[in-house]
């Protein structure tokens, strides 16, 4: 009999993959089409990108769809453990950056946990709107 931890599979670190340009090209047109006048992309800058990366125990990125008060369209990020949860907000956590319940704490004897701080972002770039945006294939806006 597989037990639940047994059977979870463990992100690596190697999700995602490179897609042809021809291919992104059609996917993003067929989104501008079904959604003309709407943002079509975020930018997020390397610097935040590298400090959620580089967090103790991170090993990719997850994206949030969100809407603010106006209803305006925003990515909200965060780090993603390898069993898949997300590294959010302030944490008791293990040494190595494992968050713990009270259960866990309980059943362990922990008395003194580190409290860890997870960094999650937004404010990234939307365009149209920002100055800096794309012009090319994936934007559909020809380079001349």
């Amino acid at each position: 009999m597989e037990t639940e931890t047994q059977t979870k599979k463990l992100i690596t670190g190697r999700e995602g993959g490179p897609i042809k340009l021809d291919v992104a090209a059609r996917w993003t047109k067929n989104y501008r089409e079904k959604h003309p006048g709407q943002t079509i992309s975020h930018l997020f800058g390397k610097e935040l990108l590298e400090t959620v990366l580089n967090q103790e125990g991170c090993v990719g990125i997850r994206f949030y769809y969100a809407n603010d008060h106006e209803g305006k369209k925003h990515l909200i990020l965060t780090g993603v453990r390898n069993d898949g949860t997300d590294q959010t907000g302030e944490e008791f956590c293990d040494p190595i950056g494992i968050p713990l319940t009270a259960e866990a704490l309980a059943r362990v004897g922990v008395t003194a946990p580190l409290f860890k701080t997870y960094d999650v972002g937004d404010q990234s770039v939307p365009c149209p709107g920002s100055p800096g945006c794309p012009k090319g294939i994936l934007s559909g806006d020809s380079l001349s």
